[in-house]
């Protein structure tokens, strides 16, 4: 439910949404399918699959931004994980749709001015 809510709000500000995915093989088929610019990934799948592998896997199709979600905060899950930003639970709508324009930005020009929400975190990593 949050999902389609989340889709919903993000079609209402002009963000084309691909599509929800619940289990890892769900959100490959469907990155494949669609090539998306940018990922949204919980860090806990419906499959257990964690976020941070699924964004392991779509590193392979090419550069993808990648904002997690979480509502759990702890660094260690992030450590060293493939992706741009994380947002943590719970956020304001208005956080969401800055967080994917930070990420836009990281992923078009490395960096981003833009001020970070207040659950906002930057990641390092890797990819």
């Amino acid at each position: 439910m949050i999902a389609e809510m989340t889709a919903e709000l993000l079609g209402e500000h002009n963000f084309e949404v691909c599509g929800i995915a619940t289990t890892g093989n769900e959100a490959m088929a469907l990155a494949h399918s669609t090539n998306p610019d940018i990922a949204l990934i919980d860090l806990r799948l419906a499959d257990n699959e964690r976020g941070t592998k699924v964004a392991e896997r779509l590193a392979s199709l090419g550069r993808i931004g990648i904002l997690y979600t979480t509502g759990n905060a702890a660094r260690e899950a992030l450590e060293g994980a493939v992706g741009d930003g994380c947002l943590i639970k719970p956020y304001l709508h208005d956080d969401l749709l800055r967080a994917l324009a930070i990420v836009a930005e990281i992923v078009e020009m490395g960096e981003s001015n833009l001020k970070f929400p207040r659950q906002f975190r930057r990641l390092r990593s890797p990819g």
